[in-house]
């Protein structure tokens, strides 16, 4: 069976750098944690780059610093992409905010610049978006927006580490876009820690400040503490295994792009549809939409080879958020029900990926 992510094989060149750090006596807070959010703010482009335990807290976290701020109040509005992961919308909630669902573009699968604005009302107070897939959301029409409804503009950079928005001659890496972006270096994204991490980048340095001290129990000066906070830190183990990949994240992304290629090229089922997820995109996940989803996941399977579902059931469909249970969203509800991702990760080989591709092709 072909794995859809081979873990094993990825991390292995950097294990030594775990070693470091056991060796080295002091596993929290300190030269790993420095050196890796110093690094990772030069290559996002921020001046500042503050490390946490996940991606949730780094989204959690930023909303939570704009209220101590007084940028946002218990029942102002976030508008959010309806086709996301949970954790997106769940840092809204977790704030005493409202998130306000926009549908997404089904040729892209990230959110709909064309529906934002009449979303908007007088509570709003954001835009959020999502990098899905390791595409870049932004476009111009959504910076234009924000700047005209005062609005600020967070990114969840979960799955696009190192893509880049390209527009003329604007080159800017996704994370460095907006007011504040969270980044989640969960084992399994293009710059994956061996445990869970996430960060946030920003230029703002009050904003830094702040989710700094969020994360740290509330407190900026040894057992003072002005905020009620949380834990959320990065340990020394993992900011030492990103600070040894990010030196190669622009070469595996490459070959990401490498196997969609492949597979863009070769594919050719009309039963398969491959979204448009154009040269920016970095390949977290390589999905196709299929109206026979369950079907093709089997008969993969069975033909060898692993997928993953991103995602079965889009977030205002979970119990969790019965309240939502109303709303309509049909492209978000097609995406999830039609989604399906296949192997795409730079230990694959070209032969593999082309069998992957013939296997689709075969499908009827």
């Amino acid at each position: 069976m072909m794995k859809y992510l081979d873990l094993k094989a990825i991390n292995k060149p950097y294990e030594h750098a775990a070693d470091e750090v056991l060796q080295s006596g002091w596993y929290l807070r300190g030269e790993y944690t420095r050196r890796f959010e110093n690094a990772y703010a030069d290559y996002i482009g921020t001046n500042f780059c503050v490390g946490c335990g996940n991606g949730l807290d780094a989204l959690t976290l930023i909303f939570r610093a704009y209220k101590e701020m007084g940028v946002m109040a218990d029942g102002d509005e976030v508008i959010v992409p309806a086709n996301t992961y949970i954790a997106s919308i769940l840092s809204v909630t977790d704030n005493s905010l409202v998130p306000v669902l926009v549908e997404p573009d089904v040729n892209t699968l990230q959110i709909d610049d064309r529906l934002i604005e009449r979303a908007i009302t007088s509570r709003t107070k954001a835009v959020m978006i999502v990098h899905l897939y390791g595409r870049c959301a932004y476009t111009d029409k959504i910076g234009e927006l924000c700047r005209r409804y005062g609005l600020k503009l967070i990114e969840d950079n979960a799955q696009a580490h190192g893509a880049l928005f390209l527009s003329g001659q604007q080159h800017r890496r996704t994370g460095s876009i907006g007011d504040a972006a969270a980044h989640s270096f969960y084992p399994t994204k293009n710059l994956g820690a061996m445990g869970d991490a996430g960060a946030v980048t920003t230029n703002d340095a009050d904003l830094a400040q702040l989710v700094r001290a969020l994360g740290n129990y509330g407190s900026q000066r040894h057992y003072v503490f002005d905020y009620l906070g949380r834990n959320s830190r990065m340990d020394e183990i993992q900011a030492a295994i990103l600070y040894a990949k990010l030196r190669d994240l622009d070469t595996m992304n490459e070959r990401r792009k490498e196997i969609a290629t492949i597979y863009i090229n070769k594919v050719k089922n009309t039963l398969i549809e491959i979204p448009q997820c154009g040269r920016d995109s970095v390949w977290h996940i390589f999905p196709v939409l299929c109206k026979r989803r369950d079907e093709l996941k089997k008969y993969l399977a069975e033909g060898g080879i692993e997928t993953e579902i991103h995602y079965p059931i889009p977030p205002h469909r979970q119990r969790c958020y019965a309240s939502f249970g109303h709303l309509s969203f049909p492209v978000a509800e097609r995406i999830h029900r039609e989604e399906l991702s296949i192997p795409c990760h730079p230990a694959m080989t070209n032969e593999e990926a082309g069998n992957v591709a013939d296997l689709l092709n075969a499908f009827c």
